[in-house]
């Protein structure tokens, strides 16, 4: 995953192609802010600017937040989530695809915020090590994140994030219940599998590399399953999906401009 991706320069490639780097990030204030996203990805239009989401949620105050700050502070953390910009490569793609099911909606946002929010990534490999059926207590999750960054957090803070990583994968289904937190499954959708298979697109990978990034093991599918979501997406026209004699191919025309598409090539080719 980007984590150990390499050298500064392929961070800032992939950068401009709406990854987010570092080490904190929205989680140590917000939750993926689910309901949040729903309500302003209903109420604009799919080619809205930077400056009408900021419009919507400051200005007409659409999320209904009770002071100017809290609304500034909304448009803050979307923002840095989810890049709220039509000029971002994996805004444009979490918009195409968000209508179509909303049920795919929940791991549409979290595999956006996993790209965009280190602190949020730090946290999966903790959670997705948790068999099923597992109690996952906050308590667990702020352990791990202090080993994972020793003498960094304060307890306190750590107390936080855990609360809001938590609820942020419970909103995505690898969680369940309010105050015990059960391991769970989410139900796989094709146009999460398509957006997982896209941010691997971005990093430089192809044919069957796509089926093998940690973005694709986020979704925990058998590979049957997620050959099989792959090629109703591709039914559906939200990718170009061809196998063969055990060689697969994956493409995804119109998500990228020339340049960005170049800039993915730059990226694939530094070590």
């Amino acid at each position: 995953m980007i984590e150990a991706a390499g050298p500064d320069q392929r961070q800032a490639l992939l950068t401009r192609l709406g990854f987010r780097f570092g080490v904190n990030g929205p989680h140590a204030a917000r939750t993926m802010m689910l309901d949040d996203l729903r309500t302003l990805l209903a109420h604009t239009p799919a080619a809205a600017s930077r400056q009408a989401y900021a419009t919507a949620i400051v200005t007409d105050n659409l999320l209904g937040k009770s002071t100017k700050k809290a609304r500034a502070l909304s448009l803050k953390h979307l923002a840095a989530l989810y890049g709220l910009d039509a000029v971002n490569p994996l805004f444009r793609a979490l918009r195409r695809l968000w209508p179509l099911d909303a049920a795919a909606q929940p791991l549409l946002a979290l595999t956006v915020a996993l790209a965009r929010d280190p602190l949020l990534r730090a946290s999966r490999a903790f959670v997705l090590s948790r068999p099923v059926g597992v109690l996952v207590s906050p308590e667990d999750v702020a352990a791990f994140l202090a080993d994972a960054f020793p003498d960094r957090f304060s307890a306190a803070s750590l107390k936080s994030f855990s609360r809001n990583l938590a609820g942020t994968w419970t909103a995505a289904g690898f969680l369940q219940g309010s105050r015990r937190k059960i391991k769970s499954l989410p139900v796989l959708r094709a146009e999460v599998v398509a957006l997982s298979l896209f941010l691997g697109y971005l990093e430089g990978r192809s044919g069957q590399r796509l089926f093998s990034s940690e973005w694709m093991t986020v979704l925990g599918g058998t590979p049957a399953e997620l050959d099989a979501l792959t090629s109703v997406a591709a039914n559906r026209g939200l990718l170009v999906f061809m196998c063969a004699g055990g060689v697969k191919e994956v493409r995804f025309p119109g998500y990228l401009t020339p340049d960005e598409e170049h800039i993915r090539q730059e990226a694939a080719h530094v070590v």
